[in-house]
C-alpha cells in the first residue's frame, strides 16, 4: 500500500469514526492503523461495510503482549480481495482488564481465532457466542503466551547456554 493510500484510507476512518486512530505507519509497505480500544468494533465495522473500502476478509486475528508487559493487544489482519488492499488494524489495552468487542458478528471466522486469543493472552471478547478455551485443557489456571511465565526451566543443566546467546 502507498503512503497515499494509506492517507486516504486514514483520512475516511477519522470522518466516519472521530478520533479512533492512535498511529498510522507503513513498515515494509503494509498499512498499520493503530485504534483506541473504544473504537475498534466501530472502526472494523467502518471498514467491512464502507462500500469504497470492503474489508469483506479477515486473514488474521491474533494477540500480543507489549515489552513493557504491562498491556496485551490484538491484531487484525484484513483484506479486500477484489482490490488486493490488505491493512493491520492493532488495538491494546491494561493487561488487568483484557476485554473488547468481538468481530464474530462481523466475520464469523473469528469465532476460533478470539478463542486462540483468549486461551493463550486471556483477553475477553465481550459478545463472544463461546469463548472458552480452544487448544488448551479447560482446567488450565494462565495463559502461557503471556510473558509472565517462563519459556523454559532456567535450572536446566543439560544445555549449553553458549549456543543461545546466553
Amino acid at each position: 500500500m502507498s503512503q497515499d493510500l494509506l492517507n486516504k484510507l486514514t483520512e475516511s476512518i477519522n470522518q466516519n469514526v472521530s478520533g479512533a486512530i492512535e498511529k498510522a505507519e507503513l513498515p515494509y509497505d503494509f498499512a498499520t492503523i493503530t485504534i483506541h480500544k473504544e473504537h475498534i468494533h466501530e472502526v472494523l465495522e467502518f471498514l467491512k461495510n464502507d462500500k469504497n473500502w470492503n474489508f469483506h476478509f479477515l486473514t488474521d486475528l491474533t494477540g500480543f503482549q507489549t515489552a513493557d508487559e504491562k498491556q496485551l493487544g490484538v491484531v487484525y489482519h484484513l483484506h479486500n480481495m477484489m482490490t488486493n488492499i490488505r491493512v493491520r488494524i492493532k488495538t491494546h489495552f491494561d493487561i488487568n482488564k483484557p476485554e473488547i468487542p468481538t468481530a464474530t458478528n462481523l466475520w464469523p471466522g473469528a469465532n476460533w481465532m478470539e478463542r486462540e486469543t483468549f486461551d493463550f493472552y486471556g483477553v475477553k471478547f465481550k459478545g463472544h457466542p463461546n469463548l472458552k478455551r480452544i487448544l488448551n485443557v479447560d482446567e488450565m489456571d494462565i495463559f502461557p503466551l503471556r510473558k509472565e511465565y517462563p519459556l523454559e526451566d532456567q535450572q536446566r543443566e543439560d544445555k549449553d547456554n553458549k549456543m543461545f546467546g546466553r
